[in-house]
């Protein structure tokens, strides 16, 4: 199935302004997790938890589902297609990890909320858990940077011809894609890692 120019458009365009509204939601709750966490500041310390409860629920949530929902949709109508490409596939693959997390942690960013909007926390109140959050801040902000640099370098090629590529290399092209799609599968190698040991440790769930 095949959109027209004109729906293709739109959509490309939904894509790109729920992505790049997920990252920049996502940056700034970065900015608040190490203001909660390194502020001595109780109101402020307080404010910062409580930005970021609603920040999670109303911005960053919504925000996942569309950018994921747009990017099915686009890949479908469109001849790059859903898996008929590797960068497509792991761009899906990276999303979706992304968005499942995120809602595993939306309650632990819930219950810091209504903590602070109760009382003021000390430096010491639930650290564990703030710095967790702190991490896993950090390491959105990676995943959807690693998403956003696959979609504009397109690493890889078509399914099922990688390897034939691989045995029959180009003259022209052995230099800067090569090194290009090898610094891309390192970065992607890191990221999946990283949500293998997270989703084993139990994520923010024994704090």
């Amino acid at each position: 199935m095949a959109f027209a120019p004109s729906v293709r458009k739109l959509m490309l365009t939904a894509h790109i302004t729920f992505s790049v509204g997920w990252l920049g939601a996502v940056a700034v709750f970065l900015a608040l997790a190490v203001m909660g966490l390194t502020s001595h500041d109780a109101p402020l310390v307080r404010a910062a938890y409580l930005a970021m409860g609603l920040s999670g629920w109303y911005v960053i949530v919504p925000s996942s589902f569309a950018a994921l929902l747009t990017g099915v949709v686009q890949a479908v109508g469109t001849p790059w297609g859903l898996f008929k490409h590797y960068w497509v596939a792991v761009k899906l693959l990276l999303t979706v990890a992304a968005t499942v997390l995120l809602l595993v942690h939306m309650q632990p960013i819930s219950y810091l909320a209504q903590v602070a909007a109760k009382a003021d926390l000390s430096s010491t109140e639930l650290r564990g858990m703030r710095l967790r959050l702190l991490a896993d801040a950090v390491a959105a902000l990676v995943v959807l940077l690693a998403a956003t640099t696959i979609s504009v370098y397109k690493p890889w090629g078509r399914i099922g011809n990688w390897l034939q590529q691989r045995q029959q290399p180009s003259p022209v092209a052995a230099t800067p894609t090569s090194w290009g799609q090898y610094i891309l599968l390192a970065l992607l190698g890191l990221v999946v890692l990283f949500l293998v040991v997270h989703l084993l440790g139990g994520g923010l769930g024994h704090h």
